[in-house]
């Protein structure tokens, strides 16, 4: 079973080298590597190519992160399709061999796991825990999703459910899920487990505004999937997060 992972990368030499390194130390030999970089003027490219376990490389101008994740899917070859983005990192050379391990019953069609987010200047620090729990259907409509990084399917969901919606500009993770989970309703599999460490930050919670913003494509998710959420869906899910924080190592260095 062959496992592609892509990561898409813009300007990201400050980080990508670990996200490489994840990578190239997984225990897991079927692993198809694909990095879709947006033009970046840095030295990311010069990092990416010390990595010879990369399997494919483009680089050119793309429309956003959705735009560069759908060119990886297109261009993926693998059984099962990941997405690794180049500020994250597998927490050990043991996670891909887990997901082909739940991959290994024909009845699953995805899986996902737990996630850590930790200090962007100290990786090593934990400041929020996203403990998943296993699938049940109706937990979306409570505010439940799984960590996007995490979420690994068989090409075959994309091929049947479709690409990430560009249009959406912080969404469009939350929106496939939806689709492919609650739409479709295929068959998801926890690993109960941290499978990915991302660093702190993020463009739907930098400020109240793009909060806002983000509880109006969250909205609208539901909307193109012709899917009706509880009037306190979409209010439940930023506050579902509240207790994955760790108050007291946000406050330290």
């Amino acid at each position: 079973m062959k496992i592609s992972i892509i990561t898409a990368t813009y300007n990201s030499a400050a980080t990508v080298k670990e996200t490489l390194t994840c990578i190239a130390q997984q225990q897991y030999s079927d692993i198809e590597h694909l990095i879709v970089d947006g033009l970046s003027k840095d030295d990311t490219m010069a990092i990416v190519k010390e990595f010879p376990h990369v399997a494919k490389v483009t680089s050119e101008k793309d429309q956003g992160i959705y735009d560069a994740m759908n060119k990886g899917v297109q261009l993926a070859t693998g059984d099962v399709i990941g997405i690794l983005n180049s500020d994250d990192f597998y927490t050990n050379p043991l996670v891909l061999s887990k997901v082909a391990a739940a991959f290994e019953d024909p009845a699953v069609d995805a899986v996902y796991g737990d996630l850590q987010y930790v200090k962007a200047n100290n990786v090593n620090m934990v400041t929020r825990t996203w403990r998943s729990g296993v699938y049940k259907k109706e937990n979306l409509y409570y505010g439940w999703m799984p960590p996007h990084p995490t979420f690994f399917v068989r090409r075959q969901v994309y091929e049947k459910c479709g690409l990430f919606n560009t249009t959406l500009r912080s969404a469009a993770d939350y929106e496939l899920m939806l689709r492919v989970l609650l739409k479709y309703n295929i068959n998801a599999r926890y690993i109960p487990e941290v499978l990915v460490k991302m660093r702190a930050g993020g463009m739907s919670n930098a400020s109240l505004k793009n909060r806002f913003r983000a509880n109006k494509e969250d909205a609208m998710a539901w909307k193109l999937n012709e899917l009706k959420p509880y009037f306190f869906t979409t209010w439940l899910k930023p506050l579902r997060k509240v207790l994955q924080f760790n108050p007291i190592k946000i406050w330290q260095k």
